[in-house]
């Protein structure tokens, strides 16, 4: 039984992060982005970053984009809530599906996004196809009674696709960085 006064790190073994594999892949992907981040802000003369939010860019933006954003946002709350949470209970059935038609709104949504890469597709975009392909292999492993398969499928969903693409959405010069950063005096 699981008592419903788990503290933080206990929530936070159960979200898998004591996997090696999860540690490394989300260790990897801060040192890439701070390394890229660095560079890119050194390319640039390293100005000061200073904290603001301006959602103006997010609003003139395509209908794509913002699908694309409200679906990502929707997926990390949702499947923050399920690593957080008790498994295997209604409340997890239901918060799960919502989790996979956030994660696929997300995915095929990206599809209609492009510029990372000039107007083509990017590496970005090989994590979509990926969770596109995922997401069913993980609901038929639940379904199958793996659980096992299905954590390790979802949770490195949530990581991969969520986590570490979600993360490079804040490079310097994207739109998600122009947000809530702003470079300059």
């Amino acid at each position: 039984m699981h008592s419903p006064e788990l503290s933080l790190r206990s929530r936070l073994w159960r979200i898998r992060l004591d996997r090696p594999s999860n540690r490394i892949v989300i260790g990897v992907a801060l040192l890439a982005y701070l390394l890229i981040s660095w560079m890119i802000l050194k390319a640039n003369g390293n100005p000061p970053i200073h904290l603001h939010f301006d959602a103006s860019q997010l609003v003139d933006a395509s209908i794509a984009i913002k699908v694309h954003v409200a679906g990502a946002l929707s997926a990390f709350v949702i499947g923050t809530m399920l690593m957080l949470g008790v498994k295997g209970r209604g409340l997890h059935k239901t918060l799960g599906y919502s989790w996979v038609g956030a994660m696929m709104v997300t995915a095929l949504s990206s599809f209609f996004v492009v510029g990372l890469n000039g107007n083509h597709f990017s590496w970005i975009h090989g994590i979509s196809a990926w969770t596109v392909i995922g997401l069913p292999m993980g609901i038929t492993a639940a379904r199958r009674k793996n659980i096992a398969s299905h954590r390790k499928q979802m949770t490195g969903m949530f990581v991969g696709a969520m986590l570490v693409a979600g993360l490079f959405t804040f490079l310097p010069g994207r739109m998600m960085w122009s947000i809530f950063f702003t470079n300059g005096a």
